[in-house]
């Protein structure tokens, strides 16, 4: 009973740190006093197509011969036979955009693209195929737009993000938000910008993260939230006892066992 009680005590000793509720609020008003505060909200964000995505055109038309050139891996209906019936195959892998920003469709060759978001390459891959397709239809999608998020989170992992857009709160969120030793004030950010690595810092517990071009995340980006001081201090102490405790442990276990006799 008293051992189990001290141990208690002694985990809760060590897991305890001097965090203050204003290093764990999110953001907070630069006046308390004043919570209610307007911002005003960033440019609606767009991803656009770079070299290196990986793109999915869907293409319908009124011809289904001509729709299997585009979509090979999409269900195929075979002939009707006995015992036969649509085989569901794996989705297509994309079209990779190369250094020069281009893919190459069937019928249209390679269209230059880069540069546009996915909405403008519908249109324009569209325009292109309406001389070889009856009413063509297109829908574009990146399929590799990714974001990394590790360090002091629940959940660390990369994650695909299905729409295209994500911010910098959502992509915590499905992180399953900061550990308690996270560092709200100083989240890293890492982008790549024309070839080279951006690092940012934002600060989570003030409101100015609205208007932060690091709001939005890119595809790609990498987001690491450092521990706090009293995260490494909680290990090294943890390290630094454990030998005390166990010997303190095996004494009161010896006392107990010569009273009980």
């Amino acid at each position: 009973m008293y051992i189990k009680i001290a141990m208690l005590f002694f985990l809760s000793a060590l897991m305890t740190s001097c965090v203050s509720q204003k290093e764990v609020t999110y953001f907070q008003a630069k006046d308390p006093k004043k919570d209610l505060e307007q911002i005003v909200a960033l440019e609606k964000f767009v991803a656009k197509i770079q070299p290196g995505d990986i793109l999915g055109v869907m293409v319908n038309s009124l011809s289904p011969e001509a729709n299997l050139m585009f979509n090979p891996y999409s269900a195929i209906q075979t002939r009707q036979l006995p015992m036969i019936s649509t085989v569901a195959m794996p989705p297509a892998t994309g079209f990779l955009v190369d250094e020069a920003g281009t893919i190459s469709l069937p019928l249209a060759g390679k269209l230059s693209i880069g540069g546009m978001s996915t909405k403008e390459a519908n249109d324009f891959i569209t325009q292109k195929l309406e001389q070889f397709l009856v009413q063509p239809t297109v829908n574009v999608r990146i399929l590799n737009y990714k974001i990394s998020v590790l360090g002091e989170v629940n959940r660390p992992a990369v994650y695909t993000i299905a729409n295209e857009k994500v911010t910098l709160p959502e992509a915590l969120c499905m992180a399953g938000d900061l550990t308690i030793f996270g560092k709200r004030n100083n989240v890293l950010i890492i982008r790549d910008v024309a070839g080279k690595k951006e690092f940012a810092r934002v600060d989570m517990t003030q409101r100015d993260v609205f208007t932060s071009p690091y709001y939005y995340l890119m595809p790609n980006d990498v987001v690491y939230v450092e521990p706090q001081k009293g995260r490494l201090t909680a290990t090294d102490r943890t390290v630094q006892l454990a030998p005390i405790f166990i010997s303190a442990l095996t004494l009161i276990a010896i006392l107990t066992t010569s009273i009980l006799r």
